[in-house]
């Protein structure tokens, strides 16, 4: 297979990813530009001649939330109405592409640079059924360490009220209620006091600056219009009260907070969700070493957790995973959840 057929392929498989997340106005789009795009346009050129691996890379999301910036900008209508669902038929959808691309090519290129940072919201219920476990097998008392932390969104896992198969955690009283479906036997209803909350991203959003909340916007899908709004809501609470989040490599970052002092009766819980595979295979080696050599000296008064959110993209879906120290140290499934943590399935 050439270079050219592997990136057009990944926007086949991103396709079947939304597809499976019942995300038909994002697949319908990917399905289109794998078709339709071509070397007529700078950012056309660099996705057909993408040197590393597209679907590692997120190539396919990349593009699409610079095709969903200019929707939600208003500068591009044939576009609105695509991602409007008005315009469905194939050829129509590469005609719009082509067009956009030929028009919008300054615009677009950029959001190849980088990866997208969605840092959805929705997610924070599928740590928090991990952070549960937690807690009834080390007492209630929570010390949380996230990496990727992006725009700092699951950060405000203390301030968010959840609503997980019937078991209620944090306040009742937060604007915003995440309350997935659940489908199964619900969790452990035990205490959970969260003692601090902080993270790291090397690249942080500044969610005060309005082109990078609107840059958020734009790596929503536009089927989840609940998204946006709850993505709103949690950028006051942000704006409110700001979260502890530095601005670092993720694996410099674990080292240090793992050789701080750890008080006594409270878990020091290392978290995180859909970052594991953009850390790069040199990155992760040492933060499962710093994990190891803190994992051994765990103990029942200063425990250690690692709690994760991470696609198994030969099931496409995301599942959320446990290990914990003393006693725990096997990691095993807790549950299989949707992408944006729409519904949560305890295995």
């Amino acid at each position: 297979m050439s270079s050219e057929e592997n990136n057009r392929g990944a926007f086949l498989i991103q396709e079947h990813f939304c597809t499976v997340m019942g995300a038909p106005i994002t697949a319908r789009l990917c399905a289109a530009l794998s078709l339709s795009l071509n070397r007529d346009t700078r950012t056309g050129r660099r996705v057909l001649d993408w040197p590393g691996e597209p679907t590692t890379d997120a190539l396919p999301l990349r593009l699409v939330g610079g095709l969903h910036a200019l929707d939600l900008s208003g500068q591009a209508p044939g576009l609105s109405d695509v991602f409007a669902g008005k315009v469905t038929d194939s050829d129509a959808v590469q005609q719009v592409l082509r067009d956009t691309f030929l028009a919008h090519d300054d615009a677009l290129l950029p959001w190849l640079d980088g990866p997208p940072q969605t840092n959805e919201a929705g997610r924070s219920a599928a740590l928090m059924t991990g952070l549960i476990q937690v807690a009834h097998r080390h007492g209630p008392k929570l010390e949380l360490l996230e990496i990727g932390s992006s725009a700092g969104l699951n950060l405000l896992i203390d301030r968010f009220h959840f609503d997980l198969g019937g078991v209620a955690v944090g306040p009742a009283n937060s604007s915003i209620t995440i309350k997935p479906e659940w489908r199964g036997a619900p969790p452990p209803d035990v205490p959970i006091e969260i003692e601090s909350v902080r993270g790291v991203e090397i690249h942080p959003i500044d969610v005060s600056d309005p082109a990078a909340a609107d840059r958020l916007r734009a790596y929503v899908w536009a089927d989840n219009p609940d998204r946006l709004d709850r993505l709103s809501r949690a950028i006051a609470m942000i704006a409110e009260k700001p979260v502890n989040l530095t601005q670092g490599d993720a694996a410099d970052w674990v080292e240090a907070r793992l050789a701080e002092a750890q008080p006594p009766g409270v878990a020091r819980v290392l978290m995180h969700s859909v970052v594991w595979q953009y850390l790069g295979e040199e990155r992760q080696a040492r933060i499962e070493a710093a994990m190891a050599v803190a994992a051994e000296q765990a103990t029942a008064e200063r425990p250690l957790a690692w709690v994760r959110m991470e696609p198994n993209r030969v099931a496409a879906k995301q599942q959320v995973w446990i290990q914990s120290w003393p006693d725990h140290g096997d990691p095993i499934i807790l549950a299989d959840v949707q992408a944006h943590g729409a519904w949560i399935e305890p295995v």
